[in-house]
C-alpha cells in the first residue's frame, strides 16, 4: 500500500514535468527547432516512464476492496 502511494506521488511529479516539456517544445517550435526537438524527446522519455508506473500501480485482479 505504501509503495502505491510512492508510485502515485512520483506519477504526479512526472506528469507535471511532462506537461512543462511539451509546452516548452511547442513554444520553441518556431524559434529554435533543435531545442524544441530536445524538449520533445525528453517528454517522450518521461511518457514512457509514466506508462511503466501506470502498469505498476494498477490494482491486482481479485484484490478489490468492497
Amino acid at each position: 500500500m505504501e509503495n502505491l502511494k510512492k508510485i502515485k506521488k512520483n506519477q504526479i511529479k512526472l506528469q507535471k514535468r511532462y506537461k512543462r516539456l511539451v509546452e516548452k517544445a511547442y513554444n520553441l517550435r518556431e524559434t529554435d527547432c533543435a531545442m524544441s526537438d530536445i524538449s520533445e524527446f525528453k517528454a517522450i522519455k518521461l511518457l514512457n516512464k509514466l506508462n511503466r508506473l501506470k502498469y505498476l500501480s494498477r490494482e491486482p485482479i481479485g484484490h478489490k476492496i468492497s
